[in-house]
């Protein structure tokens, strides 16, 4: 927190991903707003939610300006469980349309159900995963795949990552923890798919520095960080 180096600087995990024609945004946490700032995101045509826990959906009233400009509700995609959760946490954007208030958000939820997400171009696969007593999603684009809050990865979730060869994989720390993979299990299920490239996320101050801790990674992986630019 206190480090000068840019590559320390990490807020709630999420990730903006634009096509030619599509952009969308994986998660929406306390931060969400400065994070769309920041990046200078004009459209969202969805947001996918990875599970229900705050630091990923504490921001979703914050797309309102994206919404009022798009002059329609944004498209999150979220399981039934998540949904649950959402629509407590933003009673407000859910009210009869005689008790709404004229300002709130407004969101059009789809559940995700296992099957194949289509947005425009992008063909999005939803894995699920376990997140302790929880499930969570990964969501994989032809060959690459974002993985994170995951607590083990199960046989049939690897199987369908098989093939990925540009991967983002939460490590929190480098202690086990009860409902995050750590760094040693991150590098074994990126080696065992035999990724091209891996870049860590979800990564907590207990990891240390980066100027640290990459020397130390296999030579295709690397600690991601705020502003982190990605092109495949």
């Amino acid at each position: 927190c206190h480090s000068n180096d840019p590559k320390d600087k990490r807020l709630r995990t999420s990730i903006l991903i634009e096509s030619e024609e599509t952009t969308i945004c994986i998660d929406a946490g306390p931060d969400f707003r400065y994070q769309m700032l920041r990046a200078n995101v004009k459209k969202l045509d969805a947001i996918l939610i990875t599970h229900e826990h705050k630091d990923h959906i504490g921001g979703l009233d914050d797309a309102r300006p994206l919404i009022f400009a798009q002059g329609k509700p944004m498209t999150v995609y979220a399981s039934q469980e998540a949904q649950e959760e959402i629509k407590r946490e933003y009673s407000y954007a859910f009210a009869n349309e005689d008790e709404r208030y004229p300002g709130a958000p407004a969101f059009d939820l789809i559940n995700i159900d296992g099957s194949n997400i289509k947005i425009k171009d992008l063909t999005i696969e939803p894995i699920e995963l376990k997140h302790f007593t929880l499930k969570s999603y990964a969501f994989r684009i032809g060959h690459f795949a974002y993985v994170t809050d995951l607590s083990e990865l199960s046989e049939e979730a690897f199987n369908k990552l098989i093939g990925v060869e540009y991967l983002i994989i939460e490590a929190l720390g480098k202690k086990k923890h009860y409902s995050h993979i750590n760094l040693s299990e991150a590098i074994e299920i990126s080696q065992r798919l035999n990724v091209k490239k891996a870049w860590l996320t979800h990564v907590s101050h207990g990891m240390g520095k980066a100027a640290d801790v990459n020397p130390t990674l296999p030579e295709n992986m690397m600690l991601a960080y705020d502003g982190l630019e990605i092109e495949i």
